[in-house]
């Protein structure tokens, strides 16, 4: 349950926003004032703001249990070459400090102290863990041991693959860079170019002619609206439709840079949260002020 994870800092976080929006919708919305979405948008930002700091202090743990793990199975690989059994050296190893790794790996060896089976206590430590690196190797190891197959070359093996896959996230997250760069600066232009079309370009355009921009979005009796109403009417729906494409554009884009760096869509949700806030205030705050 996600109530049973709540801390003060959690609860700190959505006491404010509640404040913010409350403060906003009793002083801006009589008032119809530009400034009521930004700060509604604020206001949503920093109930959210303390989850958003759980991901990425989440991913930051997983990167060092992905490190911490590689020093691990090298520590096994080292123990059972020199004939040293499985539990044995599982549990010389928990003596050893391996940072964020280390309550699950003593986790584990008081589960093998304790009596339980060694594939059984192996497959919950890695299910613990909640990363798919050491659920893959640690499957590896469980069949072998089921399989009776030799244990050296299985952990020579998972450590080679470790350090394998862990260059090659290092090598993507090194030249993701670029994509991340190149990811929010399309994105600004994108911002910047309906900031442009919402302030500049549609006004102009319904100065010429409200009859061109009425038969885009109204298909009823024309003669019945008066140009001001038509005209109104029309920057609403166009201002709508803007922040919508900015959301879903700075939703999508802030998924796919996480993929790019990251390998993981989930990685990119902490970009996405940037990307749709920054660019909602931006686009609001700028057709206010304008």
């Amino acid at each position: 349950m996600i109530m049973d994870r709540l801390t003060i800092r959690h609860y700190l976080g959505l006491g404010s926003g509640i404040v913010v929006i409350l403060l906003a919708l009793l002083i801006l919305a009589p008032k119809s004032s530009d400034f009521l979405k930004p700060l509604l948008a604020l206001g949503v930002a920093t109930m959210l703001f303390p989850f958003w700091i759980d991901l990425l202090r989440n991913n930051s743990k997983q990167r060092e249990i992905e490190e911490k793990f590689l020093e691990f199975v090298r520590s096994l690989t080292g123990n059972v070459r020199s004939g040293t059994p499985m539990p044995k050296a599982i549990k010389e190893a928990a003596e050893a400090n391996y940072a964020s790794l280390s309550p699950y790996i003593k986790k584990l060896s008081h589960q093998i102290e304790w009596g339980i089976p060694f594939n059984e206590a192996l497959s919950k430590f890695a299910k613990s863990t909640k990363n798919d690196i050491i659920r893959r190797s640690v499957a590896i190891i469980v069949e072998a041991e089921k399989s009776g197959g030799n244990i050296e070359d299985v952990m020579e093996g998972v450590t080679t693959s470790v350090v394998q896959i862990k260059k090659i996230k290092d090598e993507r997250r090194a030249n993701a860079f670029t994509h991340l760069i190149q990811g929010y600066l399309v994105f600004f232009i994108f911002i910047g170019i309906m900031i442009v079309l919402q302030i500049f370009l549609l006004p102009k355009l319904s100065d010429v002619s409200g009859d061109v921009l009425t038969g885009i979005t109204f298909t009823g009796d024309i003669s019945s609206l008066n140009e001001a109403e038509t005209v109104k009417g029309i920057a609403v729906d166009f201002e709508t439709l803007f922040i919508s494409l900015i959301l879903i554009q700075g939703f999508f884009t802030g998924l796919m840079i996480g993929k790019f760096s990251e390998g993981n869509i989930k990685a990119g949700v902490r970009h996405s949260f940037i990307l749709a806030l920054l660019g909602y205030m931006i686009f609001t705050i700028a057709v206010g002020v304008f």
